[in-house]
């Protein structure tokens, strides 16, 4: 465990100065639910195990998993993006746009010439604007392109071309509740993905590292709790798409449906989203669902929309 906090302190690049915040913006109501300025009460976390396919996630031992179930809403058909790859994907559900309109259409670490910049403004950027705390930990190098002082106040990404494993990602994650507090924390697991590369979708393997990624983000949820965050956050856990044999993309049902997850203050407890006819999850919906809670002003028109079916409408902590 020292050697991994070691590792950690090495690692984690935590930008300590912060920027003077612009001001809030015009905000969509068909996005967004709540009105600026920003919920300086409510808290965001949002993870991705990249890679978990929903019949490996039901297969797996994953506790922490089905504890946020139980006390939350929820769908194991949540629709990625067409192109179902991680970077594309990741900007979508941080843009509410499809890759066509965000623009970061390549999958690994930017070379001379690829966009460094989405052209939609992320969820970090917006919520730095409306004066919130932002922070990540990734586990793949490519999630460089995110990191930006003026929309993240600290950050872990593993050097360029490595990615890390999932343990070191929740130490960084914890290390960052445990001395920042931020607002919004986006937490990214890289292993199931990896192991699906390496030995299969669906493996023995895979299955292993899930419930490893479990373990990985209940220790963040411990260190919410510890902190006394909990009882503010809201957290969706999800996917950025699945696979099938050794790789995933496309439309391929094995590849484009993935785990959605809304947990938290004011959320409708063990609901399975699919009992509300019609109702259509994508990836997009996780930026306009975090907007909503944040009170976040969203500057240009998006395509996801802000999962209001989980609501409680019976509760005050909205």
């Amino acid at each position: 465990m020292c050697q991994s906090l070691r590792m950690v302190t090495l690692l984690v690049r935590l930008v300590a100065s912060r920027v003077l915040r612009a001001g809030a913006a015009i905000a969509f109501a068909a996005a967004v639910s709540f009105a600026s300025p920003a919920h300086a009460s409510h808290r965001m976390l949002v993870v991705s195990i990249d890679g978990l396919r929903p019949d490996v996630a039901m297969r797996a031992d994953m506790p922490a998993l089905r504890s946020l179930m139980q006390r939350g809403s929820f769908t194991f058909f949540c629709a990625t993006t067409d192109t179902a790859v991680t970077l594309p994907s990741h900007f979508s559900m941080f843009t509410g746009v499809p890759p066509e309109k965000h623009g970061i259409t390549y999958n690994a670490d930017p070379k001379a010439g690829d966009a460094l910049r989405p052209q939609w403004p992320t969820l970090f950027a917006l919520a730095h604007r409306a004066g919130l705390s932002t922070a990540m930990s990734a586990g793949k190098s490519k999630f460089s392109v995110l990191v930006d002082t003026l929309n993240l106040d600290w950050n872990f990404v593993p050097p360029a071309g490595t990615h890390s494993v999932d343990s070191l990602v929740a130490s960084a994650a914890v290390e960052i509740i445990r001395s920042h507090r931020p607002q919004l924390l986006f937490v990214h697991l890289p292993s199931v993905d990896v192991t699906g590369h390496a030995k299969g979708w669906g493996s023995p393997e895979q299955i292993r590292e899930a419930s490893g990624a479990d373990r990985a983000m209940g220790r963040v949820l411990r260190a919410l709790q510890k902190a006394g965050l909990i009882d503010s956050t809201r957290i969706i856990v999800s996917s950025d798409h699945g696979g099938a044999a050794l790789g995933h993309g496309g439309l391929d049902a094995r590849s484009h449906f993935i785990p959605w997850i809304l947990a938290g203050p004011g959320v409708r407890q063990n609901y399975d989203l699919t009992r509300v006819p019609g109702l259509r999850v994508r990836t997009e919906d996780t930026f306009a669902t975090s907007a909503a809670w944040l009170g976040v002003p969203i500057e240009k028109p998006v395509d996801g929309r802000a999962v209001t079916e989980a609501e409680d409408s019976t509760s005050t902590s909205r």
